[in-house]
């Protein structure tokens, strides 16, 4: 069969300060379709899946599917992964998995009709090399390389079968995030999480990853969450930068940065307290759902558009923080036209350890206050967003020394001394 190979027209290329942008739509190239709905960075090129089937580029040459695999020809493809031997996994709506080793298509039409694995959301291989296979309406499937199985509500603990997104953890527990909340499966037992008994934003879950730390990040539809195994955390557009709260999908580079991409544009984040943020108005990112992100290894970041194409950012840092210049007393601001500042004395905080059980809790009288915990070296070990009154702050893993617990309210801030022994 011929090859399709085609060479790549205009793109649209914008140099910025901190990275460059590349734009690919069906204007400007020859990638298959706009509606961008999976993306693989590999070390060689991008692997796309889109409504109309699978591209891949190559430098600055496309590649169309179809071309080798008919059944791909207008084809959903909804989710790739390239497995430990470089094999690429396609999820697709109508054929199920299929899997190509650069040569040979292999395909599992009777076991997509067996255990109705049509509308593959998504694919990914655990810790003993076990694929684990999500199912739009059709739950969970387990392949071994061997044998196949099937999990649904009806028989197990997973609480829908409208799976969303798929993680394996360090204990190479399964995470599965759907329509209805989280799941986690350790081969033997299932926990679930939900709005009702954890602190998880909204129980329609589309994304997850884990990092380096083995902390769970959530997208939801009302914004990002991490656990910890013990503590959620929440970030959204009333407490932090966020450009939507519609969180669709979540990607770690190699310095453990989050990529965040949302409804409103794509947030960068070091899980701490630096934020940059890329929307229609500050960057060529199109306006609308972010609805894929990819990192490459060489550190190109990848963005899927539901409607307008992919577009990659080059040469990205993220900014260091700034550190203030203390002003000499006769730089100080002074004069009548100055704008009262808010001082500590504003908010009135209390520390109440509770050592014996390993948390402590913080009265505060605003509805909410950032927590910060900062070690004698002036570095942050701990922060908790979107703090209530009273709430336990688990510290039993944090080494013991001396702290400064920084309280920012509405109000003003407080720093307290706080000693863990």
């Amino acid at each position: 069969m011929a090859t399709a190979l085609v060479a790549l027209t205009s793109v649209g290329l914008h140099a910025q300060s901190n990275g460059t942008w590349t734009t690919y739509n069906t204007k400007n190239s020859e990638i298959g379709g706009n509606n961008i709905s999976a993306i693989a960075a590999d070390s060689k090129g991008v692997w796309v899946g889109t409504y109309q089937g699978l591209c891949r580029l190559n430098g600055a040459e496309w590649l169309d599917y179809a071309m080798f695999n008919e059944k791909l020809k207008d084809q959903s493809v909804n989710c790739l992964m390239t497995d430990k031997r470089g094999v690429v996994w396609i999820g697709t709506d109508d054929y199920g998995v299929i899997e190509f080793d650069g040569t040979h298509w292999t395909e599992y039409a009777t076991e997509t009709r067996r255990l109705k694995m049509k509308f593959i959301k998504e694919i990914t291989q655990d810790n003993d090399g076990v694929f684990w296979i999500g199912v739009t309406l059709g739950g969970l499937v387990r392949y071994d390389g061997y044998t196949w199985e099937r999990y649904t509500p009806e028989d197990c603990g997973l609480l829908s079968d409208f799976v969303l997104d798929l993680a394996v953890d360090r204990a190479n527990r399964k995470w599965i995030t759907t329509n209805a909340g989280v799941s986690v499966f350790n081969d033997r037992r299932w926990v679930s999480y939900t709005v009702q008994n954890s602190g998880l934003p909204d129980d329609i879950v589309p994304a997850i990853a884990i990092d380096k730390n083995n902390v769970k990040w959530f997208g939801t539809l009302n914004g990002l969450a991490n656990f910890d195994g013990e503590e959620w955390h929440i970030w959204n557009t009333a407490n932090s930068p966020l450009p939507g709260n519609q969180v669709n999908d979540i990607a770690i580079d190699d310095e453990g940065m989050l990529w965040i991409g949302t409804n409103a544009g794509v947030a960068v984040f070091d899980g701490v307290d630096r934020w940059q943020v890329f929307t229609s108005k500050n960057s060529p990112l199109p306006s609308g759902n972010i609805y894929k992100i990819s990192i490459a290894r060489n550190g190109d970041c990848w963005f899927g558009s539901d409607t307008k194409g992919l577009v990659r950012l080059s040469g990205f840092r993220m900014p260091e923080r700034e550190v203030p210049v203390a002003q000499k007393p006769s730089e100080q601001p002074t004069g009548q036209n100055q704008p009262a500042r808010q001082g500590p004395s504003d908010e009135k905080v209390r520390i109440n350890p509770h050592l014996n059980e390993g948390y402590i809790t913080i009265t505060i009288e605003s509805p909410s206050a950032t927590v910060t915990f900062t070690d004698r070296n002036n570095k942050v070990v701990k922060t908790v967003n979107n703090y209530k009154n009273n709430q336990k702050i688990m510290i039993n893993r944090m080494p013991k020394g001396m702290y400064y617990v920084g309280v920012q309210t509405v109000r003003g801030e407080k720093k307290i001394k706080f000693n863990l022994k």
